[in-house]
């Protein structure tokens, strides 16, 4: 192959010494490569090797251009993917600048994360305890009627009665529902706080030791207009 590439080089040179003079190639010259691998110098690219790529020479036999060959479907699709996956990792990056910098406005100190910690979590479990309250009232109803049902000694129970204790039941069953569900949100707080304020130690943390070697504090760019309330959503 190595032999066939220098012989053809050779015999371009060839070419363009011998019609140098006459202009022949004013044109340019290109060289490119068939599917038997054999390398062709020509003034004109055929139609079969305009997508497989070339270099164009000048009229002295020297290289001006190259021209790419045309991607295959296969590496077209690659290259499709791998864009693709950038994006996502741009996309991945912007999200977490814009995280950061709503932590950054949303807390002045992990002092102030403790307590939007305790107050966020206050007011859930006022929701439960009066969940509790409220279960509690309707438990104390519940077996209310359920005397007066064994009093009835085996009678029918009276209709009213018997829809209020099917109420009551059904009742139960969801406020057990709901206090498992607030209780789930209890730790989901929790652990959400935890992630807000590991990432504000971090982003503090890099900030401080910029400074202490003489550098600019390195801040999140903006790169959405975020709110200005207090949020543990700045990391979820």
């Amino acid at each position: 192959m190595m032999k066939r590439d220098r012989i053809a080089t050779f015999a371009f040179l060839g070419v363009c010494l011998a019609v140098g003079a006459h202009g022949a190639v004013a044109a340019g010259m290109y060289k490119w490569t068939d599917d038997k691998g054999v390398t062709h110098y020509s003034d004109q690219m055929p139609p079969e090797a305009v997508n497989k790529g070339t270099m164009v020479f000048d009229k002295q036999g020297r290289p001006v251009k190259k021209i790419e060959a045309a991607p295959t479907p296969e590496q077209q699709k690659a290259k499709e993917l791998e864009d693709e996956r950038l994006k996502g990792i741009a996309r991945l990056r912007d999200d977490q600048t814009r995280k950061d910098l709503a932590l950054l406005q949303s807390y002045t100190s992990e002092d102030e994360i403790e307590f939007a910690r305790s107050r966020a979590i206050s007011a859930v479990s006022i929701q439960i305890k009066s969940a509790e309250n409220y279960t509690a009232d309707l438990t104390r109803r519940q077996q209310e009627l359920e005397k007066q049902k064994v009093a009835l000694a085996g009678k029918p129970m009276p209709a009213a009665l018997e829809n209020e204790l099917t109420g009551l039941n059904d009742e139960l069953g969801r406020q057990s529902r709901l206090m498992a569900l607030k209780k789930d949100e209890l730790a989901t707080i929790s652990a959400r706080y935890d992630v807000d304020k590991r990432r504000w130690q971090e982003i503090r943390g890099d900030q401080s030791r910029a400074a202490a070697v003489g550098l600019e504090p390195a801040a999140p760019k903006q790169a959405a207009k975020v709110g200005s309330n207090p949020s543990p959503t700045a990391t979820k």
